[in-house]
């Protein structure tokens, strides 16, 4: 008889319960896939009398996942309780040092701790998998580590938040404010319980740092990624960009330059008939950039129970086959220490601002913008607002820091009300 893989399941949240119906439910298809069974032998979780929906009688009870991950009777520890440090990273450290296979779906840890837990992985001779713990459903991490593995990758971007998606897109079709859609998204329970890290772009931020770490092999350097939320995104500007031709995402990208690895996560203007401004709600895309393949286009859903264990899954029918990868598709040892670029590609910007209704203010505006080396591509303006003029100006490729430039010359002039609203336009 085969020898079963036997599964240890820390966290019995939303995926976690979901990854325990798929192996109750699907155990026969499970066992044909992998070629041998797939079972459970025991579980860990904060409360243990919670209803969940599911059935826990068939399994061992271990209040404490360090003591999971210590089982004999554990081949695979899963990592489903999240939390970038606590009883997540040491459980997981207990399961490498015991000799066990990891499969995790924890971003925040990884994102900082994934390079010195991928070497002690290859150390002791084990696997440490994490498909679910970017894009959801979408096998994005199997495609990079292995689909395009021949290829030179050249960039990769996306949008990998679908709370934040689902806020843009909501702002633009029932034209509400940022602030009424946040109070929307937070009752339908899409927001973190701190909801920073959805609209401060901090777990998009986390998901592009280790999908650039396997596309250009270097270490996970979340501490690089340069990162904008959505929260000064007005209902104005969605307008505005809808009217130009463009939609507003909270995009990633993450790109190797000859200043260094590029990894940006802020909101930017897309083509709207771009496969990235036709997307909807909280779905999530990413899209990959090869020499040999071209352009690949990921789509689905980025989070929820059945999406999230479907990726949990796919990870461990892939230990149960005999297959065993590197973490970040390359051996952890041989992962380079980033260089941070300094300065972003030069890229065309949106710019929104409130000039004093006078002779000469437009004038005085491009004058400043010319001085910083920056050129006008389109420009508009708006009907009156009391006594100031809203004024739309799509530029040339420039850089950000002259962009910065510009902006701090900006109230010297004497005509500009307010900030002005600057969002960089990202070719795709």
């Amino acid at each position: 008889m085969t020898t079963p893989l036997r599964l240890g399941i820390a966290g019995l949240g939303t995926v976690g319960t979901g990854v325990l119906r798929i192996v109750q439910r699907r155990a026969a298809l499970l066992e044909r896939r992998s070629g041998r069974p797939v079972t459970i032998s025991a579980v860990s979780a904060r409360t243990r009398d919670k209803d969940r929906g599911v059935r826990l009688s068939d399994y061992a009870w271990e209040d404490d996942p360090v003591a999971l991950a210590r089982r004999d009777d554990v081949d695979l520890f899963v990592e489903l309780m999240g939390g970038q440090d606590g009883p997540a990273k040491a459980a997981v450290e207990t399961a490498i040092a015991h000799g066990k296979d990891v499969v995790t779906a924890n971003k925040a840890m990884l994102a900082v701790h994934g390079q010195a837990m991928a070497e002690a992985a290859e150390t002791a001779g084990v696997a440490l998998r994490f498909e679910a713990a970017v894009a959801g459903g979408i096998p994005v991490v199997k495609a990079l580590t292995e689909g395009l593995a021949g290829n030179e990758v050249q960039r990769v971007m996306g949008v990998m938040n679908g709370t934040c998606n689902y806020i843009l897109t909501r702002m633009e079709h029932a034209g509400l404010s940022y602030d009424e859609v946040f109070e929307e998204a937070n009752a339908l329970g899409y927001l973190e319980a701190d909801p920073q890290l959805d609209v401060g772009g901090i777990d998009a931020g986390h998901k592009l740092a280790l999908l650039a770490a396997i596309a250009f092999g270097t270490q996970v350097s979340f501490g690089d990624v340069e990162l904008e939320g959505i929260g000064a995104i007005s209902i104005t500007d969605i307008e505005q960009a809808r009217d130009l031709g463009f939609r507003i995402k909270l995009l990633g990208v993450a790109q190797m330059t000859g200043r260094g690895l590029e990894q940006r996560m802020s909101p930017c203007l897309v083509p709207a008939a771009s496969p990235l401004g036709t997307l909807e709600n909280a779905t999530n895309m990413v899209v990959l950039e090869g020499d040999a393949a071209g352009q690949i286009v990921l789509q689905g859903a980025g989070a929820g129970e059945g999406p999230t264990a479907s990726a949990v899954m796919s990870d461990i029918l892939d230990i149960a086959r005999g297959l065993r990868l590197s973490t970040f598709g390359q051996p952890a040892h041989s992962l380079v220490k980033p260089v941070a670029a300094q300065t972003a590609t030069p890229a065309a910007f949106y710019l929104r601002m409130a000039l004093q209704d006078k002779p000469g203010a437009l004038a005085k505006v491009a004058t400043v913008l010319g001085e910083a080396g920056i050129s006008i591509d389109r420009m508009r303006q708006t009907r009156h607002v009391e006594s100031t003029a809203p004024v739309l100006i799509v530029t040339h490729k420039t850089t950000r820091a002259a962009l910065d430039t510009a902006l701090a010359g900006l109230p010297a002039t004497g005509v500009v009300e307010g900030a002005p609203v600057a969002i960089r336009i990202e070719e795709v």
